[in-house]
């Protein structure tokens, strides 16, 4: 089903209820959304504003949910279309069937008489079949109040159905997934899944720690109703039911789940019981499918069925009535004995009966693979060494690219018609006892090694540019699979690798990710490759690199002595580097000189912060003999203007205002694209604030307020509102400072800038003193004071200390 079938069944479907059709920007909103795009983006292709194509959106999806009688959204519009086409295609063949009835209609078999009900009967959905009645237990506990619901049983039983069912059926403003990781091993920080569910899915801003972010989430869950499915719960389970160590804060996310004062039903699918003490939930035991269900579903497949109440009610009996045991037993019958289920029973005998569980047809269904068909047996298994944790489905060149075969496309019919791999849109994705099957034979295997090469390279390859979070991410997948392979050279190449991103900036994808908002991901990931990196006997390049960027972040996030340790430690390891590299090798040591050069001005603008203006005069100094002249200019540049406030803070006023005007000439010619100026831009308006010239200040921070904007600078944003908070406090606008302040100090705060936070604080407690209420500038003066102090900034706490008096 292509974009264009889709939107004309979705103009038909309005047109028929509100007898009006789609518009132009209703038809480009559906194709973009097909293609996956954000509403940014589609908001750039349309020309229109982000929050008008938002509103049309939102007026659609309500419409498309009252005439589907489900609730339909930007993220589910795509399936849930694909399935209504499709009904609304079978109940065309039902009545052309009647109009026209087949001339051997009395040859046809009893079986496959019952798989066509007339056009009065509802359509069966073979992937949920006898659910209907778990379907309303479910929505039956929902209304009793209870917030968090389990759904246990073990696998292949259907939970996961039956949870996404749930969610798309009822009518939930946000809808929230989150798939726990298969493997304990792997499991994800609850403080990096709430990150992405406040940023991507509630247009909110994380918290610096878990507690804020809970607090925010907390508030959204109150004013909206929002469903929440948790996929997969046990791998962060111990034995006795409680969460293991690498988990225990998941256990804070679900007491606040738990809460009755939010309006949010959370869906747990889980193998084992939940027991941690002080969650509240309610757990649904989903029953196992009837032989009703059974026959049913034998029935829809055409399959042959004599003797149906012996052997079947045998099979069913065997497997418990597992629904992904019935789905494979079928997919093989249709399969390998041409529909005749007899057949299938006379070649295995009373051996289905021995295995009891389905982990054991699996096993056996592998094993039978691996005999008719090697080349689809060696793509399920590499299949495998795919996580299917972030990246939950597969694309069709992802699959192919684990088969070397020309025969891909046969070896997947393979693997779908016997049931070993799931496949929906055009996505692809094994189940998880599919998966643990097959991993534990691909580590064993030879081809190990080979599959998550062939893995991280097609990541690597796929994603040419960010345009959005879901490809930093696509990248991000690669750096796992080297890491499985205790290949972290590869690995932190994966960090490394500069691409442009929806910035229109060429950065690695460490920075780019967590310029995106992944600041505590991304640190932990840098830390691990660099545990093993740094264990080296001689220094090696991505080392100096990587620390650069983490010292960033812990600047960013307030951690200015781990960030001047991590700028130390790159000085000197590209130094080593620098003494033994061959200076007609002149790419590397441009390469080098660059990081060396970039720490010395990071440690600058570290020590500004610190208020340790010598030695930040002394750093800049150093940066502009090391770069000026050379193909290092831009941090010359870059330190001029740094120097340039550090001058005027110690009154230097001549010299500052010499080097200001000669930063502002270079600066001027820059479009706004060039994000990468706007810190020094924003330094460059305080620099003539602090000199004085308000106008000149006023217009560079408007100016680094664009540039932010576009490159989605939020540190920079909020210096940039404090700085006009400052000028519109000496012109006596004291709203208009008010609103500024109150604007950076939520920023400052969203992304945890400690020492920014405090600054802001101190500014407002100015604004406090010009309005004449002395105890509320205190208030601010003194949360300043427990910033500084908290981040060793005894400098700082002195000049606030004088404040206080």
């Amino acid at each position: 089903m292509g974009v264009d079938t889709a939107i004309e069944f979705t103009d038909y479907l309005l047109y028929e209820k509100t007898g009006q059709h789609l518009s132009d920007l209703q038809c480009c909103i559906l194709k973009q959304v097909w293609g996956g795009k954000t509403y940014r983006a589609i908001a750039t292709i349309a020309g229109y504003s982000e929050g008008h194509v938002k509103d049309v959106a939102s007026q659609l999806w309500r419409l498309l949910s009252d005439v589907l009688g489900e609730r339909i959204t930007k993220g589910n519009y795509r399936s849930r279309l694909v399935y209504w086409l499709k009904r609304a295609k079978r109940k065309m063949v039902h009545v052309a069937e009647e109009a026209w009835p087949r001339v051997s209609a009395s040859h046809t078999s009893q079986s496959t008489q019952k798989t066509i009900p007339n056009s009065e009967s509802p359509i069966l959905d073979p992937h949920f079949i006898g659910r209907s009645a778990a379907l309303e237990t479910i929505n039956t506990i929902s209304h009793q109040g209870h917030k968090i619901i389990v759904i246990q049983g073990e696998g292949g039983l259907g939970k996961t159905t039956l949870a996404q069912h749930y969610l798309r059926q009822m009518t939930f403003d946000v809808v929230l997934e989150w798939r726990i990781a298969q493997e304990t091993s792997s499991l994800t920080a609850v403080k990096n899944i709430l990150d992405e569910w406040l940023r991507q899915d509630l247009n909110d801003e994380p918290g610096q720690d878990l507690s804020i972010s809970l607090s925010r989430l907390k508030r959204h869950l109150k004013q909206k109703r929002v469903g929440i499915l948790i996929d997969n719960l046990e791998p962060a389970l111990d034995g006795d039911g409680q969460f293991v160590i690498e988990a225990r804060c998941y256990a804070e996310l679900l007491k606040l789940l738990a809460d009755f004062s939010i309006n949010a039903t959370t869906l747990i699918t889980s193998r084992d019981r939940l027991c941690e003490p002080g969650i509240r939930a309610y757990h649904y035991r989903l029953p196992r499918l009837t032989f009703t269900d059974w026959q049913q579903c034998f029935t829809y497949h055409q399959l042959r069925l004599p003797e149906v109440d012996k052997i079947l009610q045998r099979l069913h009996r065997a497997y418990g009535g597992n629904a992904k045991a019935m789905e494979i037993l079928c997919s093989t019958v249709q399969t390998d004995f041409n529909g005749d289920l007899e057949a299938y029973w006379q070649a295995y005998g009373a051996d289905p009966l021995a295995e009891i569980d389905l982990n054991n047809l699996v096993i056996s269904q592998i094993n039978r693979l691996q005999c008719l068909d090697l080349i689809a047996y060696q793509l399920l298994c590499r299949l495998s060494c795919y996580r299917y944790q972030t990246i939950a489905t597969l694309s069709l060149p992802a699959v192919l690219a684990q088969c070397n075969s020309t025969d891909g496309q046969r070896a997947i019919s393979s693997l779908r018609n016997r049931s070993l791999i799931e496949m929906e849109n055009g996505q692809y994705w094994l189940h998880p006892v599919i998966r643990a099957v097959a991993i534990e034979r691909l580590r064993q295997s030879d081809l190990w090694y080979q599959a998550n090469q062939v893995a991280a390279q097609y990541w690597t390859n796929s994603i040419e540019k960010l345009t959005e979070l879901l490809d930093a991410q696509k990248a991000l997948e690669a750096y796992y699979h080297y890491v499985a392979i205790d290949e972290y050279q590869a690995a932190a190449q994966v960090l490394l690798q500069s691409r442009h991103n929806q910035w229109q900036q060429f950065l690695p994808l460490a920075s780019s990710l967590y310029r995106m908002g992944l600041l505590q991901p991304v640190s932990t990931l840098i830390l691990e490759v660099l545990s093993h990196l740094e264990t080296a006997p001689d220094p090696l390049p991505q080392v100096s690199e990587l620390r650069n960027i983490l010292g960033d972040i812990y600047w960013i996030t307030g951690e200015i002595s781990q960030a001047i340790e991590c700028q130390q430690g790159a000085i000197s390891t590209t130094q080593q580097r620098l003494a033994i590299t061959d200076p007609a090798d002149s790419l590397n040591h441009y390469y080098l000189q660059m990081l060396n050069i970039d720490s010395r001005l990071s440690l600058g603008l570290y020590a500004m912060d610190l208020w340790e203006l010598d030695q930040a005069k002394a750093a800049f100094n150093t940066v502009i003999e090391l770069g000026q002249d050379t193909p290092h200019q831009a941090w010359a540049d870059k330190a001029m203007v740094a120097l340039a406030l550090a001058l005027a803070y110690h009154n230097q006023t001549k010299a500052a205002h010499t080097l200001a005007s000669q930063c502002l000439s270079t600066f001027a010619h820059h479009s706004p694209k060039s994000g990468r100026l706007a810190y020094f831009i924003q330094l460059l308006g305080q620099t003539y604030g602090q000199l004085g010239d308000m106008e000149q200040a006023e217009t560079l921070h408007q100016q680094a307020l664009t540039f932010a904007d576009v490159g989605h600078y939020l540190q920079v944003k909020a210096k940039a509102l404090t700085g006009l908070a400052t000028i519109a406090r000496q012109r006596q606008h004291m709203d208009r400072a008010m609103d500024y302040h109150r604007q950076s100090i939520a920023l400052f705060h969203s992304i945890g800038a400690k020492c920014d936070l405090a600054n802001a604080h101190v500014e407002l407690g100015h604004s406090y003193m010009s309005l004449h209420q002395k105890d509320t500038a205190h208030e601010h003066w003194h949360r300043a004071l427990a910033l500084y102090s908290d981040i060793h900034a005894q400098k700082q706490v002195n000049r606030v200390e004088k404040l206080l008096g």
